[in-house]
């Protein structure tokens, strides 16, 4: 049962990811039927002042021992990029979780983890900013970039900033139940559980490098709409079929049909984002033949529909609700 939470406030702690933390395990919630836990904040040194990235400090009242007997030891994130972590605090998650506690670190905080070893052999997540730097310095951790929380043998990594919440709900669904889960998240004033991934909140800029292709790139999404396949793109930068494909990959780190497809999704976000074309029209417009593929894409790509997009993203005036028909999927 979790009962016993120890947060770890390391130099730079972010002050929203130290607070995530503080919402979802610090607050007595009992008056309304919610959970309560013991709840400790802690570091190398009792009584430190500890610097955040807000610009003020934080002082640690606890030290490293209150990790001894939590059920769960959380590492928010802390100054990037990654400085070394001091031994013992790498010494407290390993302990942590080798006589059965959870561990779970919310956004480059999982660079400690990976410090202490713990996503050796693991799958993990961080911000999709972090992810390349996370899998470089831990080569054998399985770093996916696109979802909002991963838990793998006890260790819960969360991605960037606010996926923080959806990782401390998720390990309190798993551990009290979906009740006492709702009852966190009304009290906080969030969904208890959101749908889709971090892709969605991914920027997709040209690849900076393109050396001979970036006019062709150029033209391809102005022509987005059109039948761009392999033959003709060839053509278009005259080379023959194979060579395009070869140096097409080469510069962009993709095949021609990969990179179309996502800057058809990118073209599509932002269509949904700044007008209120039906999903048809926006599937038409993006270069898709129809609001089935485009649905089919997000899902794959950004792990939601088009209507969840629209409705968490729109720039219009009013959110638009008539894309699809009453029983249609968006």
């Amino acid at each position: 049962m979790l009962r016993t939470v120890a947060v770890i406030a390391l130099p730079h702690v972010a002050a929203f990811e130290l607070g995530t933390a503080c919402e979802v395990f610090g607050i007595d919630r009992a008056d309304t039927g919610g959970p309560s836990f013991d709840f400790r904040v802690c570091g190398p040194e009792p009584g430190a002042v500890v610097p955040s990235k807000g610009g003020f400090s934080v002082v640690v009242d606890h030290g490293l021992e209150v990790t001894r007997d939590a059920d769960l030891v959380v590492v928010p994130a802390y100054g990037m990029p990654a400085a070394p972590v001091p031994e013992p605090v790498l010494d407290a998650l390993r302990t942590a979780h080798a006589r059965g506690a959870w561990v779970l670190s919310i956004c480059s905080g999982a660079f400690a983890l990976g410090e202490a070893g713990l996503l050796d052999g693991r799958r993990c997540t961080t911000h999709w900013l972090h992810a390349a730097a996370l899998a470089a310095r831990f080569p054998t951790a399985s770093v996916d970039p696109d979802v909002l929380f991963v838990e793998d043998d006890r260790v819960i990594t969360g991605a960037g900033t606010a996926a923080g919440i959806d990782a401390c709900l998720h390990l309190v669904r798993r551990e009290l139940g979906a009740a006492a889960a709702t009852s966190v998240a009304r009290r906080m004033v969030v969904p208890p559980q959101r749908d889709g991934g971090q892709a969605q909140y991914v920027d997709t800029p040209l690849p900076p490098v393109a050396d001979t292709l970036a006019p062709l790139l150029a033209w391809m999404l102005e022509h987005l709409d059109a039948d761009l396949d392999v033959p003709t793109l060839a053509a278009r930068a005259l080379m023959s079929e194979r060579t395009f494909a070869r140096r097409f990959r080469a510069e962009t780190g993709a095949t021609p049909a990969a990179w179309l497809a996502r800057q058809r999704v990118a073209r599509a976000q932002e269509l949904l984002e700044r007008t209120d074309a039906p999903v048809d029209e926006v599937a038409r417009r993006s270069g898709f033949s129809s609001g089935a593929l485009l649905r089919h894409h997000f899902a794959r790509t950004l792990g939601t529909t088009p209507l969840a997009y629209r409705r968490r993203f729109t720039c219009t005036s009013d959110a638009p609700t008539h894309d699809a028909p009453a029983g249609v999927p968006g």
